[in-house]
């Protein structure tokens, strides 16, 4: 598979665990997850992390997915790459362990004393990936293996990143973010 090819499908098939957070961000609010509770002294989450927004989230990943299943046919014609179609339980992978995963996140920073919005270099661009990579692995395995090659997860671990602190940078500027990170 030659590089160019690697990286279309890498984001392509990632997509519906991109977005899942940004989604969040623009619809959030609301009750938090974690209802106030704290575990010590320590808030269990924070405010950040509410159920509409992770609903929002998972839902914004799922429609996506199936957008792209129906539009795979012909980017794949148009582009002789053969881009993924989405099986119900990847894109739940995907979008859930998205989902999942920045709230794990949030679990940890809390624990580690960073209040929200604190920098958590890595654990803040690579989150989302280590949840919802297994996550559909177990969901969707043949679909997972199929799709999720050696080459295609080292482009994701090295893509994500990229993507992540660019699009935080975006959302700071327009003002949906309280920072760029």
């Amino acid at each position: 598979m030659a590089i160019l090819e690697t990286i279309v499908i890498a984001f392509w098939a990632m997509l519906p665990a991109y977005v899942p957070n940004n989604a969040a961000v623009l619809a959030g609010g609301g009750r938090p997850i974690d209802g106030g509770r704290t575990w010590g002294d320590k808030r269990m989450l924070g405010d950040g992390k509410t159920w509409r927004g992770t609903a929002a989230g998972i839902v914004a990943g799922l429609a996506l997915a199936g957008l792209l299943t129906v539009v795979a046919p012909a980017v794949a014609d148009a582009t002789g790459i053969d881009v993924p179609e989405f099986e119900p339980l990847a894109a739940l992978g995907l979008a859930g362990g998205a989902m999942l995963g920045d709230i794990l996140a949030s679990f940890l920073k809390r624990r580690s004393g960073r209040q929200r919005g604190a920098m958590f270099p890595g654990l803040d661009q690579l989150d989302f990936v280590v949840v919802s990579l297994p996550l559909t692995a177990l969901l969707a395995r043949e679909w997972f293996f199929e799709v999720f090659t050696v080459g295609v997860v080292a482009v994701v671990v090295i893509l994500t990143p990229i993507l992540h602190v660019t699009t935080n940078m975006i959302a700071y500027k327009l003002g949906l973010k309280n920072e760029p990170w």
